[in-house]
């Protein structure tokens, strides 16, 4: 049944190449802790920050549910900000990060997905580009995303990994070898 809900949840969102319907991304206090859920949009950065600033003891930055972003570069700055507070992220057992959600995940100072955790990759689309992988390697497209993944301390390899893994309308989960191959956890 969990299979079946996953790929149902593939197909939704990444069947066709725009999410016209999505639940924005929310963030919801417990403890030391912030719940995440829902689609990264343009809001993510602010509402991340009044988060921050209502609770200012956040500690990790649980990620149940966030099947990517419409939005990559607020999805960045908003990466960014969890890095620059040394906050963790972890996946639970049952939850799944994927696309932008998964560039998020890789924010975390520590990062941890609990066994039974997806994590979802694939290529990217737009600017009127459909296939980045037939880019030269050295295309100012790429740059935005080596630049974060160096930050964040994750392999150059990763990135081309991901336009290779899947096309940008379809999804690869990611397995236990890849997700150590890739620094993708630090526990």
């Amino acid at each position: 049944m969990k299979k079946l809900i996953i790929f149902a949840l593939s197909l939704a969102l990444f069947g066709c190449n725009n999410l016209r319907d999505y639940e924005p991304v929310t963030f919801t206090v417990s403890d030391d802790t912030l719940i995440m859920n829902g689609v990264i949009d343009s809001n993510v950065k602010s509402k991340l920050q009044k988060a921050l600033n209502a609770s200012p003891k956040i500690t990790s930055i649980v990620m149940e549910n966030v099947e990517g972003s419409v939005d990559d570069e607020a999805n960045l700055e908003a990466a960014r900000l969890v890095r620059n507070h040394k906050l963790n992220t972890v996946i639970p057992s049952n939850g799944l990060v994927a696309s932008g959600g998964t560039d998020f995940f890789l924010s975390g100072t520590n990062r941890t997905a609990q066994k039974g955790a997806k994590i979802g990759v694939h290529s990217w689309a737009g600017e009127g580009i459909e296939d980045p992988v037939k880019l030269p390697r050295n295309h100012i497209e790429h740059q935005k995303y080596l630049r974060y993944y160096k930050e964040m301390g994750i392999p150059d390899e990763f990135y081309w990994y991901t336009l290779e893994s899947a096309p940008s309308n379809d999804m690869h989960w990611m397995t236990s070898s890849e997700i150590k191959k890739y620094n993708i956890t630090t526990e």
